[in-house]
C-alpha cells in the first residue's frame, strides 16, 4: 500500500513512521510512506502558502494553489505508475470530519492508494477542500495545531491490516473494537509479580477454556469501559444472559 502525505513538515512524518513496526515494515516494502512538502508548490520566492482570509478574522489560512499543486503531482505519479484513471481517495485530517475508527481503518486498508491532506493556521480555503478531498476524517473531539498526527495515527492503525506488517498476522484480529468487544487482558513472565498471580487458567494448557474465559473478559472489560459498544456487537443468548446477572451482582 502507498500513502501520500501532504504536509507542511515533511520530517516530522517520516521521521515519526521509519520507527518500530512502521518503519520496518516500509524497509520490506511491504508499504511506502511519501511525504510531498506543500511549500514546494508555492508560486512565490519565499514558499509563502498562507494569507489571511477574506471578511477578516484571527489567524491565516492556508491558500488553495499550493494544496492542489501538491495533489495534482501525486494523482499524477499514481496514475503513471498504475495506467489507473480516476480520483484517488484524497482524507483530509479535520476536527469536522467523521471519527477515526477500526472499521474505518479497514475500509482505507483496501486502497491501493492514500492521500492524507494535513491543514495548519485556521484551516485550508473551502475551494480546493471541495475540489479535492474525498473523505473528512478527525480523531477526536480536540483541536491539535496541525494535521501530521492525525496522518500518523491513520497510517500506523491502516499499516497493521496489511499483510506481512505484523509478525503474526492473526495478532490484528483478536485486538481491540475487532466484533465491537476490547480485546482481553495479557499476561507474560513471571507468574507472579508484586504478589498478583497469572490467572490460573493461562497456566492449563486447555485451549478452548483459555478462549472461552478470553471471550468472557472482552465482553467484561468491554462492559467496564467502553458499555456503548455493546449495543453494536454480536453477543450470543447465554453471553447476553451471564452479563446481565454481572451487572445485576454489581448493582446489589
Amino acid at each position: 500500500m502507498h500513502f501520500h502525505i501532504l504536509t507542511l513538515f515533511p520530517e516530522m512524518v517520516l521521521n515519526g513512521l521509519g520507527t518500530s513496526i512502521t518503519g520496518r515494515a516500509m524497509a520490506n516494502n511491504l508499504l511506502s510512506v511519501e511525504a510531498v512538502n506543500i511549500r514546494d508548490y508555492a508560486n512565490n520566492k519565499h514558499n509563502r502558502v498562507d494569507d489571511y482570509p477574506y471578511g477578516g478574522g484571527a489567524g491565516m489560512l492556508m491558500q488553495a494553489e499550493p494544496v492542489y499543486g501538491a495533489y495534482r503531482s501525486v494523482e499524477d505519479s499514481i496514475q503513471e505508475r498504475t495506467g489507473k484513471e480516476g480520483r484517488t481517495r484524497v482524507v483530509y485530517l479535520s476536527p469536522q470530519g467523521g471519527t477515526f475508527s477500526q472499521s474505518m481503518a479497514e475500509e482505507f486498508a483496501k486502497e491501493e492508494d492514500l492521500i492524507l491532506l494535513c491543514g495548519h493556521y485556521e484551516g485550508i480555503d473551502e475551494r480546493v477542500l471541495e475540489e479535492i478531498v474525498t473523505d473528512y476524517v478527525s480523531i477526536g473531539d480536540y483541536v491539535l495545531t496541525g494535521g501530521e498526527l492525525p496522518a500518523m495515527v491513520i497510517v500506523d492503525a491502516v499499516s497493521r491490516l496489511i499483510p506481512g506488517v505484523l509478525h503474526n498476522d492473526t495478532s490484528a484480529e483478536f485486538e481491540s473494537f475487532q466484533d465491537n468487544l476490547l480485546e482481553y487482558p495479557h499476561y507474560t513472565r513471571p507468574e507472579i509479580w508484586h504478589d498478583k498471580q497469572v490467572p490460573p487458567i493461562l497456566l492449563s494448557g486447555h485451549h478452548a477454556n483459555v478462549e472461552k474465559w478470553r471471550r468472557e473478559q472482552s465482553i467484561l472489560r468491554t462492559w467496564q469501559r467502553r458499555p456503548d459498544l455493546l449495543d453494536k456487537a454480536e453477543l450470543t443468548e447465554k453471553e447476553k444472559k451471564n452479563l446481565q446477572n454481572i451487572i445485576e451482582h454489581d448493582r446489589m
